[in-house]
């Protein structure tokens, strides 16, 4: 599965493991990707959303 939001395209970010010894490895910050079914423009489909995005379409979903 990508690590990439359907909806915000929201991607991994990159850097460094810093040791005490301040050596530096690479590592990557994965964005929390679930998939989840969504309702847009009428059609229900799976996505590959981030958890942020689940949050705020939820909140809509409740609000209106």
């Amino acid at each position: 599965m990508a690590a990439r939001c359907d909806i915000c395209d929201k991607i991994p970010g990159f850097g460094h493991n810093v040791s005490h010894s301040n050596r530096k490895t690479n590592r990557r910050w994965n964005p929390n990707i679930q998939r989840h079914r969504l309702v847009i423009d009428g059609v229900k489909k799976p996505y590959h959303v981030c958890t942020k995005c689940m949050k705020t379409q939820l909140k809509a979903a409740l609000k209106g």
